[in-house]
């Protein structure tokens, strides 16, 4: 390990120092009887069966759809499909393919969406077979009529509404990353947050909010609200004073957190509740809640302030499809950005109409929402914008598949594989752990400092950031014993952690990921008490 030097990797992203990892990981896998164990990514090693086995098959019933209106086997070509009668037309299809997987799934789906959501059962079905073929531009180009219903149902679910909240709209967009993408350039383009801006982020969070909010475009000034080990990762009191501050004009939060895995607590949501309602009503607030539903009764921050909300989340993790790319951005119909912008000096107002001219002869009445669908295709593309159509039915199928879930059989099921792996990993430790309601466990934080401060003493801690670098640590797990893991240090988590992924690994290698870390970390120790006995 001399040959490194650290300094030269301090500013990279984690996501990026894994490559290195991996590669070194590799030869030492190579070398030795160790097998390359990689939980340095959350891409989850699960996936949702059901909604797969009905798209699939829906797939076929859509092609004969297309063969009715025009058929030429010789050139395997075909017509569109065609919505009267489409319903029906379903119904005796599937009668045909009863044994086939996924065909219990399409019948209940469609019962459902007719019995709960009011659907015309020709309406629905002719969306879902039109999209599945893929022969149409998004209309609307925001997010398809039903899909939205669906989801939004779904999402109110996921974020715990218990209540009534209002309507949020939803944009159909790539994922959460372009979620993030989107919000934070639209957020620029109209003026309610302008370059050099303050913000502030509760951290330890996903790394790219930090790098965006980093770059050239942005600039922004970066508050940073953390939560510490030491408060079970909540935001004490101190910290969230800080958003007292009118200077900060958003607050960007993951919830549950990443890399902690910790939900914010009842307890920490009213004082964040109280602050806003109290003394910073005009706090801006995106949430990004993809780990929701890995939290028993969860609750996010756009059930709590709805008004100043900007909820992102994606279907990824839980439901398996990170290569789907499938997400949503939600904005209550009645918010704080569609307020700002009316607050807006006329100067920029009127550029603002130049800007949207092209699209709507009223721009002025043009919805945020709607902004953020335009400027992701920079406007002049706006007619051809929207999440593609065969994501969407795939999207509405996740959706529709929980909400008839009604004993949460699926979601009980992916909470256990988390929860006994997090198990398997505390054998091998081990450490003491006191349970915790508010743990994801999709993700864990392993602080160095913090357990050999506990184990070990101050003395030990002052040694190890006097003569070890932070990123020995990922770098000493690879080359030692074949585990890849990323460095807190990168997600604005202590600089002597570690971060581990529950989702992407099988269970029994979990208890080898702890005897792992504890190795590195006795190591450590070993090489302390030899210098100390000197």
């Amino acid at each position: 390990m001399a040959d490194i030097d650290y300094r030269e990797y301090e500013k990279m992203s984690p996501f990026e120092i894994k490559d290195g990892l991996m590669k070194l990981a590799k030869r030492s896998a190579q070398k030795s009887t160790n097998a390359l164990l990689n939980a340095g990514r959350g891409n989850p090693n699960w996936i949702a069966t059901t909604p797969r086995e009905g798209f699939f098959l829906f797939g076929q019933f859509a092609l004969t759809e297309s063969r009715r209106t025009m058929d030429n086997p010789a050139a395997g070509l075909a017509g569109m499909p065609q919505m009267k009668g489409i319903a029906a037309r379903l119904d005796a299809w599937l009668a045909k393919h009863a044994e086939d997987p996924g065909a219990d799934f399409l019948s209940r789906m469609v019962e459902h969406g007719v019995k709960m959501f009011g659907f015309d059962a020709d309406a629905f079905v002719f969306e879902l077979t039109d999209s599945i073929i893929g022969d149409n531009y998004p209309v609307p180009d925001r997010m398809l009529v039903h899909a939205e219903q669906v989801a939004h149902r779904y999402l109110m679910w996921a974020m715990g509404a218990n209540a009534p909240i209002g309507k949020f709209d939803l944009y159909a967009v790539e994922g959460g990353t372009a979620a993030m993408c989107y919000i934070f350039k639209s957020l620029i383009a109209n003026r309610i947050l302008k370059k050099g801006d303050t913000i502030a982020m509760g951290t330890p969070i996903f790394t790219p909010y930090i790098e965006i909010a980093e770059l050239e475009d942005y600039a922004f000034k970066a508050v940073h609200v953390r939560a510490t080990q030491e408060h079970r990762f909540q935001y004490s009191d101190e910290e969230i004073r800080k958003l007292e501050d009118p200077k900060i004009k958003a607050f960007f939060v993951v919830n549950p957190g990443n890399p902690t895995s910790m939900a914010i607590d009842p307890q920490t949501m009213k004082k964040l509740v109280d602050l806003v309602n109290t003394k910073r009503p005009d706090l801006i607030l995106l949430t990004d809640d993809v780990y929701g539903t890995f939290v028993p009764n969860f609750r996010s921050l756009m059930c709590e302030l709805p008004y100043n909300t900007i909820c992102v989340y994606s279907y990824s993790k839980y439901f398996g499809c990170t290569g789907w790319r499938l997400g949503v951005i939600g904005i209550n119909e009645k918010n704080i950005l569609d307020d700002l912008l009316t607050k807006l000096p006329a100067k920029e107002l009127e550029a603002l109409d130049n800007r949207y001219r092209s699209i709507t002869l009223e721009p002025r009445k043009l919805k945020m929402i709607d902004r953020i669908v335009a400027d992701s295709r920079d406007v002049a593309l706006n007619h051809t914008a929207g999440l593609s159509l065969p994501q969407q039915v795939m999207m509405t199928m996740f959706s529709i598949s929980e909400l008839m879930d009604t004993d949460k059989v699926y979601q009980k099921a992916c909470m256990a594989i988390c929860t006994d792996r997090v198990n398997m990993l505390l054998e091998g430790l081990p450490l003491d752990l006191q349970p915790n309601a508010n743990f994801a466990g999709y993700y864990g934080t392993i602080d160095f400092e913090f357990w050999l401060r506990k184990y070990v003493g101050e003395e030990m801690v002052t040694w190890l950031k006097a003569n070890v670098h932070p990123l020995d640590l990922v770098y000493r797990l690879a080359e030692d014993h074949s585990i890849v893991l990323l460095n807190g240090g990168g997600f604005d988590a202590p600089n002597w952690s570690v971060r581990v992924s529950f989702a992407n690994l099988p269970d029994d290698v979990y208890d080898d990921i702890g005897r792992g870390v504890r190795a590195v970390g006795r190591g450590y120790v070993d090489t302390f008490n030899a210098l100390k006995g000197k």
